[in-house]
């Protein structure tokens, strides 16, 4: 089916350029999905349509940890059993799941939602960095665990939120490097991810 072609069918054109948008999505692999779904039962596209609505109309974010939930401030913030000295800090909500998965960590999370990174535009102003410095105002937080991905980002994010939090006088620790340079958080397995949470080192 040609681009041209297409491009004179308005409801695909529409499809195609919206799935283009989407992150990975490049214009070839918009045009495969956008033919999927038009091969696709009627149930199951309004299946899928009725999740993305879902998604925007119940999915919030918590106002304490900044992390994905339907009520505020979510459950692991609200967990009275969990150790509330201790903020493990990460890219985004799907960074979550694994160490969660370990068993390993029983404090709280802060999620930044990104990465420092210059190429693409993000800044420390576009992080919930601002959130994170008022959650270690009251005093209760006696650690701060690094857990930004191991790549160049993700390390220029954690030597900015040391030079931030240092003079708050928090224990700042660093996952340890069990973690693959270049990897993300999110595609760790279990047992590296808790060699890395047992062995983080003090950032000094």
């Amino acid at each position: 089916m040609g681009a041209d072609f297409i491009a004179t069918v308005q409801p695909m054109a529409r499809l195609i350029e919206e799935l283009h948008r989407l992150p990975g999505i490049g214009p070839k692999s918009a045009q495969r999905l956008a033919y999927f779904l038009l091969q696709s039962s009627a149930d199951q596209v309004r299946g899928l349509a009725e999740a993305i609505t879902a998604v925007k109309e119940k999915v919030i974010f918590c106002s304490v940890c900044q992390n994905i939930t339907q009520v505020d401030p979510c459950a692991i913030c609200r967990d009275e059993q969990r150790d509330h000295s201790k903020i493990c800090v990460v890219e985004k909500p799907l960074d979550v799941l694994p160490l969660e998965r370990t068993r390993g960590y029983n404090g709280l999370y802060h999620v930044l939602h990104g990465a420092i990174s210059p190429m693409d535009g993000l800044g420390p102003d576009d992080l919930r960095i601002k959130e994170l410095l008022a959650r270690l105002e009251g005093g209760c937080v006696e650690e701060v665990i690094l857990a930004t991905n191991p790549n160049l980002e993700g390390e220029a994010t954690a030597m900015y939120l040391q030079k931030l939090v240092a003079p708050l006088g928090v224990k700042i620790t660093r996952l340890a490097r069990g973690l693959p340079f270049g990897s993300d958080l999110e595609y760790a397995d279990e047992v590296t991810l808790t060699r890395a949470l047992e062995g983080r080192q003090e950032v000094t």
